[in-house]
């Protein structure tokens, strides 16, 4: 069953530049540097789904583009990470020059056209919040069922960390408690860095 697409927690455009915050970007910077090592790849990134615009917004990346992608927007439907998005599916493609779903304008538009990439949803409580893309991963990485399942359990898990992080939101009084506090913010990033740290663990011993 192809989970649902709406509501996704994020973003709406206030939504999308607070996604900038610190939490949520050491968060997503850790999930694209974690994902580039485990599978070898030149490059990995991540996108969210900014549903009023009907956009994926580049958020974190790291390798090829990380100087000048974060922000960078586009239609939501285009390439394989729309079409992953879109179906919540995991994808693979091991050449990307005979595959018809991959946009090559759109890939020469970041000054990286990979040859072959991963892609996964970034799923939490049956909601859509992104894509991760690895571009290029080591031939080993990218060679099975297997590897995949590994990328789309990883996918999950970011998903769940980055719900940690992204609370629903409350009255700003309450917002401004809990900032003058200063101990939710950090204690969600802990804990969603430990969730992605306890699987790092795990695929580097399977992988």
């Amino acid at each position: 069953m192809t989970p649902r697409t709406d509501p996704a927690p994020s973003l709406s455009p206030t939504a999308a530049a607070t996604v900038a915050d610190a939490p949520r970007r050491e968060l997503l910077q850790s999930v694209v540097d974690v994902a580039r090592a485990i599978f070898g790849a030149e490059a990995s990134s991540v996108f969210l789904l900014d549903e009023e615009a009907d956009e994926l917004v580049f958020q974190a990346v790291s390798g090829q583009g990380e100087e000048f992608l974060v922000g960078r927007r586009f239609p939501a439907g285009r390439g394989i990470a729309g079409w992953v998005a879109t179906s919540g599916e995991p994808m693979v493609v091991d050449d990307l020059s005979s595959d018809t779903s991959f946009d090559r304008s759109l890939a020469e538009s970041t000054a990286y056209v990979p040859n072959a990439l991963m892609a996964a949803p970034l799923i939490s409580e049956s909601r859509i919040l992104g894509v991760l893309e690895v571009l290029d991963p080591s031939p080993q990485a990218r060679s099975g069922v297997r590897e995949l399942d590994l990328l789309a359990m990883f996918a999950r898990q970011a998903a769940a960390a980055l719900r940690v992080v992204t609370p629903e939101p409350v009255h700003e009084a309450e917002q401004r408690a809990a900032a003058d506090a200063g101990v939710l913010d950090g204690a969600r990033r802990e804990d969603a860095l430990k969730l992605l740290g306890s699987l790092e663990r795990l695929l580097r011993g399977v992988g």
